[in-house]
């Protein structure tokens, strides 16, 4: 500055003189020299402090200052000044104090001075210096702190390297006695903070202070736990996600920060045991915890059958087919992008260490357990009872689509992890919380869910020491669509039909000019709105793409495990099959298998291109069906077996399609279809659920066997059309005329015979 040239001057002047005169001893040179350096590096950090903090203890007029190298606005410490008498700067022994008594100023902005003498108004200068939040204040002075560094001569770089770690150490105090600041919210300034971090793409900025902040907590535990630090924290968070919609942006921001929580270590730790609910058995609650109440996003009906307030395709009849394409494919876009982000989060929990692996994973456990009730049939009829006890619909399709990415690594047809999945993890029972980390257990109640064959007296399951993520995963996965998905698609078929009805009432109302037609209108709209809704949220492509790999893998896990393979390289399927005897299938709950034909008969009622477009897995499928739906050995439940009749009827192509000439919609399956190796294992499958179908042991079993064989007369009448299934039928027509005296009546004879009964009774019941 002009003092230090001053100075140096007079300096230099004395120096000369004294040499001239040769009176004075060197001694007393160099110590002028050093009082001189000394002094120039006194008022060098002085303006450094006041740079970094934005404060002064020096109130004289503008014009006296150097106005070089010291910032336009500073809040004056006039109480501080006044204490320490006659000394105006700033040093490293009272720069401590200074900060913090700066940090209890109420109204810094009152305590404004001008540091040059500029006349020019500098709102920037005035907000910084008279910054109220004292976080935001303490991270720019960091922030300052760390360009100072990079500027300073080396003989201030400890000077500046302190005034950087003076900024994080106060933070840690505001974080750990918020107390003491009067007026100010600490925590919603560090939410907000990061907010503004993410949004102003410096977010790298802000965690390399908070890691620095965090470590500092983290090292003295004494006042307040590093977890009674960050609860406030979590609550904001959840408070303020709870009001978010799908489609707002600000909702990925709040991800974003929560996707940083759970990569950094000590905070994922807090939040792994603060998503934990008071009362595990209860499956309503899980929604309300922060992970649960981000789940619980999305374009579904935040209340069943309320469509006030809903955001999403409402007046739909007044919407053209194009506006609904757009805001659905709007939707799906948000969907894919949240789902990736819950996704990730869930990832680093599990990656992050063992102890917050086990926390997330018996989060997921607990949770599917005390919703297992979601299925009971009761569960439709009472929808109020129904929403007060469990997780909402949304909930279980968010953790559904997430769960099912986790999956993907190992949900290629081919995986070599695939095969390592062990079912007996199904089997085990009352494990304690211990067993359960170290045998990586965390599903509850498994071993009541009914199996694909009965357990064997003799069987043993000989259970793992500890079962791999591939095996946990699965299960995780497909009992969350089986709570989740499953019943989704029941509410798309009820809906349908009941838009259909309203439809057909609607016209003949309009028709008579009768007064209800309005109300039947009304109804019409508010249900469709439902419809959109519900639709939109269960086919967003990506979810039903990663749906339709991990119920392809399945199939061809259940038919190695059908096979008896116990390897984990995968064996080429033939016919027939090996005896049955201790198979794992035993171990398989039965919810496996029927996701598997539900998510089918799903796709060929509402997204039939994704069968197209993944015609190459089907063959897959075809395996399942042939081996599963004829045999009792394998399949015990009749019903289930019947379900993989509708199931063909899905992924083969359709009958009834009008053919356009330029391009089939079904040209893959048909290839697929026609082709099949196993056709005449196939045939014969399907006739024998045909006949197995008569006697169920149901009390409703002749009512339910015309509904089970609906979709089979499509199905034969197709294979009848086609070379190599044809044969296969003729063959066993064959081998019944050769034996027709038999003590076992031949397969193709009791089919027959319960065709024409079949056909003899409808046709009574049509005349009648």
């Amino acid at each position: 500055g002009d003092e230090t040239s001053v100075s140096q001057d007079d300096s230099d002047n004395s120096v000369s003189e004294s040499l001239d005169d040769c009176d004075y001893s060197v001694a007393e040179i160099s110590r002028s020299f050093r009082s001189q350096r000394e002094l120039c590096e006194q008022l060098n950090i002085n303006h450094m402090i006041q740079r970094i903090f934005l404060i002064t203890l020096d109130n004289s007029d503008p014009s006296m200052k150097s106005g070089n190298g010291i910032p336009v606005r500073c809040v004056y410490l006039e109480e501080m000044a006044a204490d320490l008498d006659d000394q105006d700067w700033l040093d490293m022994d009272n720069v401590e104090q200074a900060l913090f008594t700066r940090l209890l100023l109420q109204e810094p902005g009152n305590h404004l001075i001008y540091m040059t003498s500029t006349t020019t108004q500098n709102l920037s200068a005035d907000r910084d210096a008279g910054e109220r939040q004292i976080l935001r204040y303490l991270y720019a002075c960091s922030q300052r702190a760390r360009e100072e560094i990079t500027k300073v001569p080396e003989n201030l770089l400890p000077y500046a390297v302190r005034c950087r770690n003076l900024t994080v150490s106060n933070t840690r105090t505001v974080l750990l006695t918020p107390e003491i600041y009067v007026n100010q919210n600490v925590y919603e300034q560090l939410v907000d903070l990061m907010l503004e971090a993410l949004r102003g793409a410096h977010f790298e900025d802000m965690t390399e202070f908070l890691e620095e902040v965090i470590e500092a907590l983290t090292v003295d535990e004494e006042v307040r736990t590093f977890g009674e630090v960050m609860v406030p924290v979590f609550d904001i968070l959840l408070g303020r996600i709870k009001d978010l919609d799908l489609c707002q942006i600000l909702l990925y921001t709040y991800l974003d920060v929560l996707l940083y929580f759970t990569k950094q270590k000590d905070i994922a730790k807090v939040l792994a045991g603060y998503i934990q609910p008071k009362d595990p058995g209860n499956g309503q609650i899980y929604q309300k915890t922060l992970l649960g109440t981000i789940l619980n996003t999305s374009c579904l009906l935040k209340t069943p059958g309320v469509v006030e307030n809903h955001g999403y395709f409402l007046n739909p009849s007044r919407s053209s087919p194009q506006e609904i394409k757009v805001q659905e494919s709007n939707i799906h876009q948000f969907m894919a992008q949240f789902h990736e982000k819950i996704y990730q989060m869930l990832k680093n929990l599990l990656q992050l260490s063992p102890e917050t692996k086990h926390r997330i994973l018996s989060w997921l456990g607990n949770c599917l357990h005390a919703n297992a009730g979601r299925t009971k049939i009761w569960a439709n009829q009472m929808p109020e009872i129904f929403f007060q006890m469990y997780a909402s619909d949304a909930f279980f399709l968010n953790l559904g689509a997430a769960l099912l990415k986790l999956c993907q690594p190992f949900c290629k047809p081919k995986s070599p992890r695939l095969l390592t999945f062990n079912p007996t993890y199904c089997a085990l029972k009352e494990l304690n919380e211990e067993e359960r980390r170290s045998k990586n257990v965390h599903m509850k109640g498994l071993e009541k869910e009914t199996c694909l064959i009965p357990v064997l007296s003799e069987q043993e399951p000989e259970f793992a020491n500890s079962y791999n993520l591939v095996t946990e995963n699965l299960v995780l996965t497909q009992y969350t669509l089986h709570l989740g998905f499953h019943r989704l698609h029941d509410q798309m078929v009820k809906i349908n039909q009941s838009l259909h009805r309203l439809q057909v009432a609607w016209r003949e109302a309009q028709q008579s000019s009768s007064p209800a037609a309005d109300s039947l209108r009304e109804q019409f709209e508010r249900l469709m709105t439902i419809y959109l809704s519900t639709k939109t949220a269960m086919t967003e492509p990506q979810m039903l793409q990663n749906c339709l790999n991990l119920q392809v893998s399945m199939a061809v896990l259940l038919v190695q495990l059908a096979m008896g393979n116990r390897g984990t390289e995968p064996l080429e399927l033939s016919f027939p099959l090996p005896q049955v005897e201790n198979s794992a299938l035993a171990y398989v709950p039965e919810f496996f298998a029927d996701n598997l034909g539900d998510f089918f008969i799903f796709l060929r009622r509402f997204a039939d291109d994704i069968l197209e477009t993944s015609a190459d897995s089907l063959e897959h499928i075809l395996h399942f069906i042939t081996v599963f739906m004829g045999d009792v050995e394998r399949m015990k439940n009749p019903h289930l077996r019947a379900k993989l009749a509708e199931v063909l009827e899905a992924v083969m192509p359709h009958l009834d399609q009008a053919q356009s000439p330029l391009v089939s919609s079904v040209f893959h399956r048909k290839r697929v279809f026609c082709s099949y190796q196993h056709a005449a294992h196939l045939a014969e499958a399907l006739i024998k659920v045909f006949v197995d179908i008569e006697f169920t042991g149901d009390p409703h079993q002749f009512e339910q066997k015309f509904n089970y064989r609906r979709p089979m007369y499509p199905i034969l009448r197709y294979m009848w059309g086609t070379d190599s299934y044809r044969q296969s039928v003729k063959a066993l027509a064959d081998y019944a005329s050769e034996n027709l005296e038999a003590m076992n009546p031949p397969l193709f004879l009791r089919f027959l015979n319960l065709l024409m009964n079949d056909a003899i009774f409808l046709l009574d019941e049509a005349i009648q």
